[in-house]
């Protein structure tokens, strides 16, 4: 049968499907050599297989059913999409029930699929292989874990070499079926901790893995990520990979989650409502682990059995992901489809930085918040590409949808927000893309803004007349005086010294005082001769 999507050059076409004790998945993909995803088609059902397993230790035949049928479909895909090979591998629920024989023959006979049967540390393994290739995982003491219906993996590495993998039966269905049958009440929640903290301690050493990098895969950890990056406003993230997951954060989260009703739980911001009945179990376990790693904070991927699947399949050879090159390949190759003109593109970057680094320290800005700064900055006019009058509103949507690599949804739209104010109207709550960010965000954004509409002001000609700035707080005003190229007469500023001071008033109301711009002849101008910063 011709396939729908031509293949990529040297890439296998691969179909991988789960079959989980709560859900069942399927990704097709072409995989290149050195284990690049690119991603043509996902399926996903939810037939609950571990619904009842704990009680019965059967699969339900009304499950079993349900699973059939959505495996006929991602199978007639996989087919049509050409895919050269379907690796189908089933979980707990199924590694469990007394029936799974007679399942597993259903599935032969009627979807034509020949299912592996994956133990718990294969699980783990498969897990930990996707994260090796998203995460820097090659120095250092690594906990990857995955939280399935019937199951909890964890996989535990020493500088990217694998020294524990294991499985525990700590999953969201068979953990809710316990101890939720009835109600959430707090009696019932410490109960639940009890037994998962119980089955943690011996598996986990603390004087092996305190402060290990945690790492949450599978559907528990993407609806934790979405839940999160909803209470900070970032609806719009293209994706959950890479969301920071305080401890004190997840905490509020079960707090939360214990309280409400199941229809205010399915109506919570971030989480999928077929999830809602199982996920306070899913993030007590979270909890439970992170207590006992003393984590701060985990790291919630997008990627696990599946991409691991497809990984194996293709043969690839495990690689340590550098996620620094990957941001920074992902932020140009961005900018290169957009045709950005480099050279002022670089040149606003190199001032920004300067004064970042003059500013930042007493703005209360972070290396994190430079970074940002560094990104947007390379990326504030991609929005050329489109228009020049509404460019910098398109240069937000083209970054905020783009696939940035190695960087966090919220380190996105950040870079897609301070990219957005770098000209025209100053931050409003008004404007949906900030004004649904929680607090502490909107105001990195209003400062890493301000750096930015300087910066960009003081190459107003593209001409790469401005070689440097120096920076000086005085009671009274923060100085800034521009220091012209070698090739370029002092006397040719005049561009360049208006373009600053008419986009200094952002700064001006961050600092608390007044932005004097200094010319080399001594002439100031200052911020608070301004109106506003629509310049």
């Amino acid at each position: 049968m011709t396939t729908q999507v031509a293949r990529r050059i040297d890439t296998m076409r691969i179909a991988a499907i789960d079959i989980g004790s709560n859900s069942i998945r399927q990704i097709v993909a072409d995989v290149s050599p050195d284990g690049e995803i690119f991603v043509l088609d996902e399926m996903k059902a939810a037939p609950r297989l571990g619904r009842g397993l704990d009680r019965t230790g059967e699969l339900q035949p009304e499950a079993m059913d349900a699973a059939l049928e959505a495996l006929g479909r991602m199978a007639l895909l996989a087919r049509q999409m050409g895919a050269s090979r379907v690796d189908a591998v089933a979980t707990s629920a199924v590694r469990d029930a007394t029936n799974s024989p007679l399942f597993l023959e259903r599935i032969r006979r009627e979807a034509k699929l020949r299912v592996r049967l994956l133990n718990g540390e294969d699980e783990a393994r498969l897990s930990f292989r996707s994260a090796l290739a998203h995460f820097d995982l090659g120095a250092g003491r690594a906990v990857v874990m995955d939280i399935g219906g019937g199951s909890l993996e964890i996989a535990a590495s020493v500088d990217g070499v694998i020294e524990l993998l294991t499985s525990l039966p700590l999953g969201a269905i068979r953990l809710t079926e316990r101890f939720f049958s009835k109600d959430t009440s707090p009696r019932r929640l410490r109960e639940l901790r009890e037994e998962a903290r119980d089955a943690v301690k011996p598996v986990l050493p603390l004087r092996d893995w305190r402060g290990a990098q945690l790492i949450g895969s599978g559907g528990t950890f993407t609806n934790l990520a979405g839940m999160q990056l909803a209470r900070q406003g970032v609806q719009a993230a293209r994706s959950v990979h890479g969301t920071v997951v305080p401890r004190a954060d997840l905490e509020h989260l079960i707090a939360r989650l214990r309280v409400l009703s199941p229809a205010e739980r399915a109506a919570m911001p971030g989480l999928n409502p077929g999830r809602a009945d199982i996920m306070l179990a899913g993030l007590a376990v979270v909890a439970e682990v992170m207590a006992r790693l003393e984590a701060r904070e985990l790291v919630v991927s997008r990627y696990g059995i599946r991409e691991g699947i497809l990984l194996e399949a293709a043969r690839v050879r495990p690689a340590i992901a550098d996620p620094g090159e990957a941001r920074e390949r992902s932020v140009r190759e961005l900018a290169e489809r957009c045709r950005f003109e480099e050279s002022h593109a670089k040149t606003v970057q190199r001032l920004a930085l300067r004064l970042f680094d003059r500013l930042g320290p007493r703005l209360g800005c972070t290396a994190e918040d430079r970074a940002l700064l560094s990104d947007a900055a390379l990326l504030h006019d991609v929005g050329y590409h489109i228009s020049y009058d509404r460019h910098h509103k398109h240069s937000y949507h083209l970054i905020a949808h783009a696939d940035l690599l190695g960087m966090s949804p919220v380190d996105q739209i950040m870079i897609a927000n301070v990219a957005r104010y770098h000209r025209g109207a100053r931050p409003k709550k008004r404007h949906r893309n900030f004004g649904q960010l929680d607090r502490s965000l909107r105001s990195r954004v209003k400062v890493l803004a301000a750096i930015l509409r300087v910066a960009d002001g003081l190459d107003r000609g593209h001409a790469g007349s401005v070689q440097d700035v120096t920076v000086r707080w005085t009671r009274r005003a923060v100085r800034i005086t521009p220091q012209p190229a070698s090739s370029r007469p002092a006397s040719s500023l005049s561009l360049e010294l208006w373009g600053a001071h008419r986009k200094s008033a952002l700064l001006d109301r961050v600092a608390g005082m007044p932005i004097e711009i200094v010319a080399p002849n001594g002439a100031v101008l200052r911020s608070d001769q301004i109106s506003d910063n629509a310049a």
